[in-house]
């Protein structure tokens, strides 16, 4: 055989060749992955545009329309379908913070005429009572709405000497700050309290609320910032003092007798 055949059939064993390697990876390459869509029964939900404070009065353009699994929705929910729409909330008050992107309900909002913000945030069976504050009674006007602190009160009793001394008793304990001042709630990037604030009110129960009023004309109130880290871990609310250790009233001894029980839930 020629050598000028030899080539040829060398050149075209080898176009066969690569032929066929190419034609089994087009056969053997993966085939693109299906997308099957499936069909969700939805419906429109109201949900906030922004995170919205404690207190604040809401416009319409606070929410939007958010779709939401039908399966998912609460009868609390405000649907796009159900009766008024945006005017359920637009002009109403929020009776607690919403955040970003979280559906509304009507146990979250209060209309105007429909009672107080701050009647509206308390916890059934709780009053909410003021006391006097300035700078050296309120933690250097540092305390905010919704800090928990304890209650003390200042007195002026004469000793068996015949002399007049400062007594103090820890009144109660885990006192949440209902306001401060007009203000019920925070800010965004605020840090103080009104400056010009001189009440503090706080949540107390019926029986605590009669003992602070009483203390306010016997002495001067002091509030103690509790640390956040001690807030109401065991959802009791205000305590009387030492109430853990010692049952459910506090006695100081003074001069060997005990004095007064102050605190009791």
């Amino acid at each position: 055989m020629k050598r000028g055949q030899l080539i040829g059939i060398a050149i075209a064993g080898g176009a066969g060749l690569l032929a066929f390697i190419l034609m089994r990876s087009i056969v053997n390459e993966p085939s693109a992955p299906k997308q099957v869509a499936v069909q969700v029964d939805a419906t429109e939900v109201l949900v906030a545009r922004h995170d919205i404070p404690l207190g604040q009065v809401t416009k319409a353009t606070d929410f939007r329309w958010q779709t939401w699994p039908k399966e998912a929705v609460t009868p609390s929910f405000i649907t796009e379908g159900s009766g008024g729409g945006m005017k359920v909330v637009e002009g109403a008050i929020a009776r607690a913070p919403l955040l970003e992107g979280e559906p509304v309900t009507s146990q979250k909002l209060i209309k105007p005429g429909q009672g107080g913000v701050l009647a509206a945030i308390l916890p059934s069976g709780m009053r909410a009572i003021s006391t006097k504050i300035k700078e050296e009674t309120a933690a250097g006007r540092l305390i905010l709405p919704n800090d928990r602190v304890d209650v003390i009160l200042t007195r002026r009793e004469r000793s068996p000497t015949g002399q007049d001394e400062a007594v103090s008793d820890t009144l109660f304990q885990n006192v949440r700050v209902l306001a401060i001042g007009q203000s019920i709630g925070t800010k965004e990037g605020t840090k103080l309290s009104e400056g010009n604030a001189s009440t503090a009110t706080l949540e107390l129960n019926p029986r605590q609320a009669e003992l602070l009023a009483r203390a306010n004309s016997t002495g001067e109130i002091s509030l103690a910032l509790r640390s956040v880290v001690d807030g109401d871990l065991k959802g009791k609310g205000p305590t009387a003092a030492m109430n853990d250790q010692r049952g459910s009233t506090v006695r100081v001894l003074r001069y060997g007798v005990p004095s007064r029980a102050y605190g009791v839930n």
